[in-house]
């Protein structure tokens, strides 16, 4: 009376069923999170090889300068007049437009 019956179990999923879910979730992860990053990492190696002298840019640390001189790992911005700093490339997050900085 409050026994149930016990019946057979359907046929187990195949192989490419169990793992079609960790499928969806890493092609969802790839456009969304890893593609998207490697563009803008691209696009930041693109803008740091292109830096010449007299351009205008702002540093992971909100530092704004002007490009003085330009080494192979290194970077010499003028912050103010007389005032320079050495920074690496890496560091360099944002070029500004010309004019910048006199606008400030």
């Amino acid at each position: 009376m409050f026994i149930n019956h016990a019946y057979a179990a359907d046929t187990p999923p195949t192989d490419l069923m169990s793992f079609l879910p960790f499928i969806i979730i890493f092609v969802l992860f790839y456009f969304m999170l890893i593609r998207p990053q490697m563009k803008q990492a691209k696009a930041h190696k693109l803008m740091i090889e292109s830096l010449k002298k007299d351009d205008e840019v702002v540093t992971n640390g909100g530092v704004l300068g002007k490009v003085v001189k330009i080494k192979d790992q290194f970077v010499t911005l003028e912050i103010t007049t007389g005032t320079q700093m050495h920074i690496q490339k890496q560091s360099i997050q944002t070029l500004l437009p010309k004019g910048t900085i006199k606008s400030i």
